[in-house]
């Protein structure tokens, strides 16, 4: 089989700013074309880690003004047995200090339903939303411990490293409640602050994060 050889002088990739290179039919055999929107910038794994923090410039972070939106994908994030029943999953921010402990108000709802088919309900949990705390923000309620069970969800972090508006967040999450049942939690509010937010840290509120990957991603031309 013979080995085809091509000239770098007859290549045409010139660059453009945000822009990829793709194959097309022409003589130079190249294009530029849109890239993914979605970029992966950070993947942490938890192993019996009291928490999971994405701090800009650390480790590969990237938390500024590269990207107008982030996103943090939570994927079976086990609580340990230590924290038991009853254990939430929650996220801080921070803003600029070495606590995360950004000024927030936030609202908080969730659907319930049994493993027996008892409980379907939707709910707001006035006893997990803040208004102007500095706290960290609970992401799901009375989280079950079982080896077998783990939280899945997705935070969006908006403009994050603005200093002239709020900066909002939205969770939308599941976990197995301590009951034996589906537990779809949603939250949503805002870091009422305007300096940048530039870390985020995932915790349980008793015990540690077992095991998990949380996915740091920043999403371009949105």
């Amino acid at each position: 089989m013979a080995i085809s050889k091509f000239n770098y002088n007859s290549f045409n990739v010139t660059p453009v700013a945000s822009k990829a290179l793709a194959f097309n039919s022409d003589a130079d055999g190249f294009t530029t074309a849109s890239g993914s929107s979605m970029i992966l910038i950070k993947t942490l794994t938890a192993s019996s880690s009291a928490n999971l923090s994405f701090v800009n410039g650390s480790s590969d972070v990237v938390l500024d003004d590269t990207y107008p939106v982030y996103k943090f994908v939570c994927i079976n994030c086990h609580p340990s047995q230590q924290g038991g029943d009853g254990d939430e999953f929650t996220v801080g921010f921070r803003d600029g200090s070495t606590a995360y402990d950004a000024t927030k108000t936030s609202t908080f709802f969730s659907a319930v339903h049994g493993e027996d088919g008892s409980g379907g309900a939707v709910a707001y949990r006035d006893s997990h939303d803040q208004a102007q705390a500095t706290g960290f923000q609970t992401l799901t309620v009375d989280n079950d411990a079982d080896n077998d069970v783990s939280i899945s969800g997705e935070l969006m972090l908006f403009n994050p490293s603005s200093t002239t508006f709020v900066k909002h967040f939205i969770w939308r999450g599941n976990s197995v409640h301590s009951s034996a049942a589906a537990h779809s939690n949603f939250c949503a509010g805002y870091c009422n602050v305007t300096a940048a937010i530039d870390a985020v840290q995932f915790k349980m509120s008793a015990g540690n994060i077992d095991s998990g990957t949380i996915k740091l991603y920043g999403i371009a031309d949105s």
